[in-house]
């Protein structure tokens, strides 16, 4: 009986293979009574005793497949691409001069432009002074005629009313219809710190801010929209504009 190594089984003399698990069976030799290995051939993968020269079942020589793989060179992968990496290599040193010639230099940034100054302007000769930044004109549109008058930017105070000997008007507006309502000294716009102010000076027939009566004596504040009227009815108006 042949004792199967893997698993222990039994098997008949003569057996090659395990009859339970398929592993090939070690034979034994009756005459030296010892027990001999077996290979299989890299032919046919046929069974074959480890010191048989040819195979029994294709005839493949044993010997000289063996030979030629153990004596096959042995293939060193990556040795010239290795020699190519380590020859463009250079040990030689950069020079000084390549590399200060690649820092970059600060540019010429040169010196700083100086401020402008902006000398104030003054209009009018008075205490209202601003700087050309700060020009505009003032205008007003006569409401009935559309006719556009612009407010002189030069004087502090301009006179609005009819021609009188007194208070001479700067603007004249004896021309518009209805103007009898007008008096002749009516009213006055005073330009201060930038801004234009309203005042009734004691006209006969009143002056109205956006349809609401302004006191004699008392001063409006011009925004850009505000509809002036003078004398009663709204007859002759006008409305305030900045350009």
């Amino acid at each position: 009986m042949i004792t199967c190594p893997n698993c222990n089984h039994n098997n008949p003399e003569g057996a090659i293979n395990c009859e339970a698990c398929f592993t090939p069976l070690p034979i034994i030799n009756s005459n030296i009574h010892s027990i001999t290995q077996t290979i299989q051939c890299p032919n046919c993968n046929g069974t074959v005793l480890a010191s048989a020269r040819f195979c029994g079942h294709c005839g493949f020589n044993l010997i000289t497949s063996g030979e030629e793989n153990l004596n096959a060179p042995l293939e060193i992968v990556g040795a010239n691409a290795m020699s190519n990496i380590n020859s463009s290599v250079s040990n030689e040193p950069e020079s000084e001069s390549n590399i200060s010639s690649e820092v970059p230099t600060s540019p010429n940034l040169g010196e700083p432009a100086a401020l402008e100054l902006v000398t104030p302007l003054t209009i009018g000769g008075g205490d209202y002074a601003k700087t050309q930044f700060q020009q505009f004109s003032a205008t007003l549109i006569h409401v009935q005629t559309n006719l556009k008058i612009e407010i002189p930017a030069h004087l502090p105070v301009i006179h609005i009313g009819k021609p009188n000997n007194v208070i001479p008007p700067d603007i004249d507006v004896s021309g518009f219809p209805d103007s009898d309502i007008v008096s002749r000294i009516h009213a006055d716009i005073r330009i201060e710190a930038g801004e234009f102010y309203f005042e009734d000076t004691g006209s006969s027939n009143g002056t109205y801010i956006n349809n609401l009566p302004l006191p004699a004596g008392n001063r409006h504040k011009l925004r850009v929209g505000d509809r002036i009227s003078l004398g009663k009815g709204d007859k002759v108006s006008f409305i305030f504009q900045l350009a």
